[in-house]
């Protein structure tokens, strides 16, 4: 495990790993993805994110592919959804945790008094919409848009205590992707005032850079960099030419230095998405080891999501 990893993040706020997948498991998840996908468009999959909407709730139904149609694809890690054994086999992979704990100061293959840790947040995929383009505008995850400079600055600072994360949030990529953007270093400072008065969807802030993946690439990012999404359109009814991973994995004791209002924060994220509506059911066990049920059961101790709110509005 290389440390430049962790150097990275800290430097820029988000770092880029090359081939983090095979070619064959990549060919393996981009099948389950293209089904998962194809149950979503066609309305047999109700767990979506809808365009033109950026944040959650997004409506069960999708729009007709004249207006977008869908831009993800929610809860791969669900009992009910095909391929969920594929997805669960990546989320809990060597590979990925070894990564994601390094950036969060854990060591997985230390055993399982550091694995007791780890807890299982978000999987989902990002897709193409149909028929036009999508995009989101510039965002941080956690930190509200119109918070003012002395806020930004406090809660940059109680979420990452000594420039380390509670959690690791990534993109891995099952086709070739140029959709995400972002500005490096902003997740260690407060906008500019370019920054704060750009338009939403504004295509050159000053330093912005758009993150290169080919199939089996990942980058793994802070989630409160300035960042937002571009999503070019696909055929309606043609091959699948944006297929993202996007997932998430916290720390036990997340909110550290943040005290009960950074772990309220960060329950907030997770649980907005609807996950503990599924994941202690009777048949939610994954069957690929200890490792994965630590880790859901650490989700469940999480909370109900009863009453947690949204992190961001629109």
């Amino acid at each position: 495990m290389s440390s430049s990893y962790l150097a990275s993040l800290q430097q820029d706020g988000f770092v880029v790993i090359p081939s983090l997948l095979s070619p064959s498991q990549v060919a393996c998840l981009r099948s389950a993805a293209t089904t998962a996908t194809t149950l979503a468009r066609t309305g047999a999959w109700p767990h979506i994110r809808t365009v033109p909407k950026q944040f959650p709730p997004w409506p069960s139904t999708p729009p007709p592919a004249a207006e977008g149609g869908i831009w993800g694809v929610q809860h791969l890690l669900h009992p009910d959804l095909p391929g969920r054994t594929e997805f669960a086999k990546c989320y809990f992979s060597d590979q990925v945790l070894e990564v994601a704990g390094e950036l969060m100061g854990v060591a997985p293959r230390e055993g399982e008094e550091a694995e007791e840790r780890l807890v299982m947040e978000l999987f989902n995929l990002l897709v193409a919409p149909e028929g036009k383009d999508f995009e989101l505008r510039w965002h941080r995850d956690d930190i509200p848009w119109d918070a003012s400079s002395e806020e930004e600055a406090r809660l940059l600072a109680a979420k990452s205590p000594g420039g380390r994360q509670s959690h690791a949030q990534y993109n891995l990529a099952l086709c070739e992707d140029r959709s995400l953007v972002v500005i490096p270093g902003s997740h260690r400072r407060v906008r500019t005032e370019t920054e704060r008065t750009a338009a939403p969807y504004e295509t050159s802030l000053p330093g912005q850079r758009v993150v290169e993946l080919k199939p089996g690439d990942a980058v793994f990012y802070d989630s409160n960099i300035l960042h937002r999404g571009v999503y070019q359109a696909k055929a309606e009814g043609g091959e699948e030419t944006r297929l993202t991973l996007h997932g998430s994995i916290g720390l036990k004791e997340e909110g550290g230095a943040a005290g009960d209002s950074g772990k309220t924060v960060r329950a907030t994220a997770v649980l907005q998405h609807g996950v503990r509506a599924w994941v202690d059911r009777d048949d939610a066990a994954f069957g690929i080891g200890e490792r994965a049920e630590r880790m859901r059961a650490n989700l469940v101790a999480m909370g109900t999501g009863e009453g947690v709110g949204y992190s961001l509005e629109g």
